[in-house]
């Protein structure tokens, strides 16, 4: 349920329905917009014991019939921006993230963060802890590699996104990192989904290989009733029977999270499709489907890359379609000022 406050409510009467809540034996969280939303969470027969209407300030109630609450559009119909330092995501720009899927050694991760900047990404990718397929594939430098990516990312100015992919490492990963990615074999590991919420640091949600938009959300409810709402959605593709591209990479899935979401989302185009050449046209699909931004890997030399190579852009391909992302990205601009 959640309870919405009048335009005119003051601060006096917001904490008395939040009173009210706990002593309900109710948890609440308050969205700021033009209105000042409250919702509950907790059992439903405890909630319809308080006729809340009846609270001062409190303009009507709704309850939302959706498993996931606190990460639907009814209990914050705004857009969420996430600010990391001086970066927004979800504000209307387009945020770019790029770099290596391995952090191979300190030149190779430099290098990625030189070309990742001068493409215009702000955000340094790069994996120090690989889940890999086969248990014999290259598992990452761990902690080396994430101060690696750390020192390259503060050369460049560049914030760090990297995944953590269990609770025990997690707060090593969150000591060098800016953003928390969730990899898509994790998205359903409900014990490492609130643990990261604790941590309060910005959450990259990939969607799981089978995951349904619904269980996607569901996830991110486990980071968000941890308090913590900087969280992000990655749509990174779906597996299917189709073959002829590592995943398929489900674009209609950004239009319709927004609809359902007030939280950024994100396309990874590398690992939707697994082809480098395929990656920059659905890159610049990704931008035309509404996405607040993109992932992608980039590597000085791919056929030597230690994972994901076949997928990786060079420095001339990723410039090149980096130039197409930024005309896509004007013409969206001039699109969605005709709404």
């Amino acid at each position: 349920m959640i309870i919405k406050m009048t335009e005119t409510a003051t601060e006096e009467m917001i904490e008395n329905v939040v009173s009210k809540v706990k002593e309900a034996g109710l948890e609440s969280s308050i969205s700021n917009g033009e209105h000042v939303v409250v919702g509950l969470i907790g059992n439903q027969k405890a909630m319809e014991k308080i006729n809340w209407s009846e609270l001062p300030g409190v303009q009507e109630t709704q309850e939302i019939k959706k498993s996931y609450k606190l990460t639907s559009r009814e209990f914050h119909p705004e857009n969420t921006v996430i600010e990391i330092g001086n970066l927004k995501i979800g504000d209307g720009s387009m945020t770019m993230m790029a770099g290596p899927c391995s952090i191979e050694g300190l030149e190779q991760i430099m290098e990625c963060a030189r070309i990742a900047k001068e493409g215009g990404a702000t955000v340094l990718r790069g994996g120090a802890f690989k889940p890999r397929t086969s248990p014999y594939a290259f598992q990452g430098l761990e902690e080396e590699g994430l101060k690696y990516i750390r020192e390259a990312a503060d050369a460049y100015d560049m914030k760090v996104i990297t995944e953590v992919m269990d609770e025990a490492n997690l707060e090593l990963v969150a000591k060098y990192s800016d953003i928390l990615q969730i990899g898509a074999r994790n998205m359903q590991n409900f014990k490492l989904l609130q643990a990261v919420g604790k941590t309060g640091m910005p959450v990259a949600l990939k969607r799981g290989i089978s995951g349904t938009i619904d269980e996607w959300l569901n996830a991110a409810e486990y980071i968000v009733t941890q308090g913590n709402f900087n969280v992000m959605f990655v749509e990174r593709g779906i597996r299917t029977y189709e073959t002829a591209t590592r995943n398929t990479l489900d674009l209609s899935a950004v239009p319709v999270m927004k609809t359902l979401t007030h939280f950024p989302i994100i396309v990874d185009p590398s690992h939707g499709v697994g082809i480098r050449e395929i990656v920059p046209p659905m890159a610049v699909a990704g931008v035309a489907s509404g996405a607040d931004g993109l992932i992608v890997e980039i590597h000085p030399e791919p056929e030597k890359a230690w994972s994901d190579g076949a997928q990786s852009l060079d420095e001339a391909l990723y410039a090149n379609m980096m130039k197409k992302v930024h005309i896509m990205e004007k013409a969206m601009k001039e699109i969605n000022q005709v709404d």
